[in-house]
């Protein structure tokens, strides 16, 4: 069930007998020449789709910019600073806490949200502590790409040529959706050099066609299914877990 699609009452009806929800959150970012910028928040969204498929469960609207500020030399890269997607992911639990939400399980498809939204669950959880009283907000974040299943398949599918950015893995789980959006464009290198990451100038001077470590062109729709698969059956084991708390 996705929130947009619901009427108040629904949600409400939804609340007397879960208090659970799901955020997909991502980012708007350049993924290389195959890759689409979208792909960060895309793949969170199905995933939960996945998800919704096999247990009734809300999925609220997709957090779809992210913090990428070392993408912004490539056009058509947007990001939010840290503190800005701490005030966000804030304001979005503490809006729906107030319905009567209390779990809050991230849905995360960007490596660099990952330090920004658990400084965010530090932020809420302190406000709690300093006011001495005892919140009932459960938050977890859990990264579809670092799940145990996912993990074993892109080594099986990919090896060393998964890399770290534009993924064969993740470009790979958008087109299981989204097919009309494969690209046949020669990749030079193939697999594109690994390195550090600082800010948006050196990242494009170390990484000129916005990959990091990736043999991109192994994407494929066939791959993106046995993924998407894998990647639903580790979100909802660690959904299983997280709700019981």
């Amino acid at each position: 069930m996705k929130l947009q699609f619901l009427t108040w009452p629904e949600v409400e009806a939804y609340l007397t007998h879960s208090r659970a929800i799901i955020i997909p959150i991502g980012s708007t970012e350049q993924h290389g020449p195959i890759g689409m910028i979208g792909t960060d928040a895309l793949c969170p969204e199905i995933v939960a789709a996945g998800m919704a498929e096999r247990r009734k469960i809300l999925i609220g609207p997709t957090l779809s910019i992210g913090m990428a500020q070392h993408h912004l030399a490539f056009p058509g890269s947007v990001s939010l600073r840290p503190s800005t997607l701490i005030q966000v992911v804030s304001d979005v639990v503490e809006s729906l806490a107030g319905q009567g939400f209390s779990h809050f399980f991230f849905l995360n498809g960007h490596g660099g949200n990952i330090a920004t939204v658990q400084a965010a669950f530090s932020e809420i959880w302190a406000r709690a502590s300093f006011a001495r009283s005892q919140s009932a907000l459960r938050l977890r974040l859990h990264n579809w790409f670092q799940g145990e299943r996912v993990g074993q398949l892109s080594r099986q599918l990919f090896g060393d040529g998964e890399g770290s950015h534009a993924t064969p893995s993740e470009i790979s789980l958008v087109l299981s959706a989204y097919p009309e959006a494969s690209r046949e464009i020669a990749l030079d290198p193939e697999q594109a050099p690994s390195g550090p990451i600082f800010d948006a100038a050196d990242f494009r001077r170390r990484h000129p066609d916005g990959r990091m470590g990736a043999r991109s062109a192994l994407a494929s729709a066939e791959h993106g299914r046995r993924l998407r698969a894998a990647a639903v059956d580790d979100a909802l084991e660690a959904l299983g877990q997280f709700v019981s708390l």
